[in-house]
């Protein structure tokens, strides 16, 4: 068997991109790596067997980065029987538990089989782009064969930032909640948040009140193993998250911030002449929506989706459905198959006559293309990293009803400091609470949402053009990359 540190040291750098098999998680590493590959950096995305599988039967990924002569997608199994279900937040948690377990010496032995990640234009790895929930098993790969390795975190600043401190608020008593305490109970030890994080906008992770949970501190674990990397890279941009940005240099000086990352893949594809819309979206997309979004006013359409991963019961499938219902506005919803829990009943009349009227259902709809068209006026989510960011590129405010992991303290800032939209956490949900914020978001208080969202809009852009905080931290993050070309080098 060859191994890495004996080729020789005229190759090209390869860049094996190692994501958690998630929805949002891929996208996000998939328009990194393709900037990546637009600037002559080879690239081997791995994906697990089933991930792949979805991809290929779904859309038409093999062609589409097939422009790309040093881009390869390679598989890794994840562990788990073929039958074994992998959508839902549980699921995709015993996947990672699955790939923890017996991931590291496959990938171990795939990196030290000469070419098995690589082709004849660069046979071998000489960076390690690893999820930040693969930190320590990748920071273990990489010590052990001497290839550089950087974290990509695809939740928000603030939400690695908390993340970093959870042993700071466990020290300071913050943490455990006790009983039912007041969740508006404010969390102090967290640096830059002293004044607005509350117990209710912790990452659901570490809403505990048991200290020794074991889940709490691997995620402390896995977020501290970013400082022992090379580099942290985060979808984001300085005018967004600038104070947060600056407590977490203090214990991961190189981090790049480059995003909203769909928007710089888009201005670097439209400088190319390239505007082909492509799907990287393990679901079916159902692109009969944007005809039906052709037929609707300007901004009078409310856009609802709650991500790959929220399941809901069915009362409160039903609560949301009659509060979009009786807020009188049309209304575009992604309801996925897997989306509720429990049996399926019938609906009532009145909501299939609302819905058939004014209302359009799809499985799975082309997001960023729905958010920015011009009939689209709200976007009612479940606050997921890449929907918040591709809300506010697109200039549409939001009402944002969290669900689990860096969601509650995503919807917290769009609340409360960025102002582009409503926090629905905390309130019970119903269908008149539904009705009003509704309402409040594409009537009553349009306007203001409106002057925030088109600034905060315009510093994402400032952020991803020439000469923009984003778009210089990506070309030296590509300087960095280019300067490890030969085994032992570390990124300056």
């Amino acid at each position: 068997m060859e191994h890495q540190t004996d080729r020789k040291p005229n190759f090209p750098p390869r860049v094996l991109f190692f994501p958690l098999p998630a929805q949002g998680h891929i996208n996000a590493m998939l328009h990194l790596a393709e900037l990546l590959a637009m600037a002559d950096i080879d690239v081997t995305f791995l994906n697990t067997d089933h991930v792949q599988g979805q991809l290929q039967q779904r859309t038409h990924i093999q062609a589409k980065y097939a422009a790309y002569p040093g881009f390869l997608f390679r598989t890794i199994p994840d562990g788990l029987p073929k039958d074994e279900p992998r959508s839902g937040e549980q699921s995709i948690l015993r996947v990672l538990n699955s790939m923890l377990k017996t991931t590291k010496p496959i990938l171990k032995d795939m990196l030290l089989s000469g070419g098995v990640l690589g082709s004849d234009r660069s046979p071998y790895v000489t960076c390690i782009m690893a999820d930040g929930i693969f930190g320590s098993l990748a920071n273990e790969i990489g010590d052990e064969l001497n290839i550089p390795v950087i974290h990509f975190r695809t939740i928000s600043a603030c939400c690695f930032w908390i993340y970093f401190a959870i042993p700071d608020i466990i020290k300071a008593g913050e943490l455990p909640i006790r009983g039912d305490e007041d969740m508006d109970r404010i969390i102090t030890r967290v640096p830059g948040m002293e004044a607005i994080l509350r117990c209710r906008d912790l990452p659901s992770f570490a809403q505990i009140r048991d200290v020794e949970d074991p889940q709490l501190h691997r995620i402390v674990e896995v977020t501290r193993q970013s400082a022992r990397a090379h580099a942290l890279i985060l979808n984001t941009f300085e005018d967004l998250e600038g104070p947060i940005l600056n407590h977490i240099r203090t214990q991961c000086p190189k981090t790049y911030t480059i995003g909203p990352l769909h928007a710089l893949l888009k201005h670097k594809l439209t400088k190319r002449l390239s505007t082909t819309r492509s799907s990287k979206s393990i679901f079916e997309e159902d692109r009969s929506c944007i005809a039906w979004l052709d037929s609707q006013p300007l901004k009078s359409v409310i856009y609802i989706s709650f991500g790959s991963l929220t399941v809901m019961t069915r009362d409160t499938l039903m609560e949301f459905w009659h509060g979009l219902v009786n807020s009188n506005k049309r209304f575009l919803w992604v309801m996925r198959e897997d989306m509720v829990a429990g049996e399926d009943g019938e609906i009532p009349p009145e909501l299939v006559a609302a819905t058939k009227e004014r209302g359009c259902l799809v499985g799975w709809a082309p997001q960023e293309e729905v958010l920015a068209h011009p009939s689209v006026g709200g976007f009612l989510t479940h606050s997921g990293w890449n929907s918040t960011l591709e809300s506010i590129v697109a200039e549409v405010p939001m009402i944002c009803w969290p669900n689990a992991i860096d969601q509650t303290i995503n919807s917290r800032y769009v609340g409360e400091v960025w102002k582009v939209g409503m926090d629905m956490k905390g309130h019970k949900c119903d269908r008149e609470i539904v009705a009003k914020m509704v309402n409040d978001l594409m009537v009553e208080k349009r306007e203001e949402f409106q002057r925030c969202t088109a600034e905060m809009a315009r510093l994402a852009k400032l952020s991803v053009d020439e000469g923009g905080s984003s778009y210089c931290n990506l070309d030296q993050l590509i300087e960095d990359l280019r300067s490890v070309q030969q085994p032992g080098m570390s990124i300056n």
